[in-house]
């Protein structure tokens, strides 16, 4: 889902501060983004001010769920610019989402089984303070 999707109308442009807004970045992150490579060039008013499109928003859901699954900054940088390289680093960008994958896959599974000691155990106290086992 675009993160333009919540937001009224249709527009071209954003200040760095209504991307913070929309995103919950802040403009020093969205600055740092966009100088360690992990955002595209944004561009720029006549006097300077950056003008994200909802192109760049867009990205940055993205971005967000990559950094949500854990993805280390330097893979998510790579990843930007191999998009940034063309369609021929497809099978690239794949073999690293892939992988991305295969972590959080293994992180879903060791969560599961934290969550089942943690079952036992609520249950114990349940029944050991007089309650019944949930």
């Amino acid at each position: 889902m675009s993160v333009i999707a919540s937001t009224s109308g249709t527009r071209e442009h954003y200040t760095i501060s209504e991307v913070a807004a929309l995103t919950g970045l802040t403009a020093h992150t969205l600055r740092w983004y966009e100088r360690i490579g992990l955002m595209p060039h944004v561009d720029r008013s006549h006097t300077g001010q950056r003008r994200f499109t909802t192109r760049d928003l867009d990205w940055l859901a993205f971005v967000g769920k990559l950094r949500l699954t854990g993805m280390p900054v330097a893979d998510m940088v790579r990843y930007a610019e191999l998009v940034r390289a063309g369609d021929h680093t497809r099978e690239e960008r794949r073999e690293l989402l892939e992988a991305t994958r295969r972590n959080v896959l293994t992180r879903v599974t060791e969560l599961q089984e934290t969550l089942a000691v943690l079952d036992v155990k609520i249950a114990h106290y349940g029944t050991a303070c007089g309650g019944t086992p949930t």
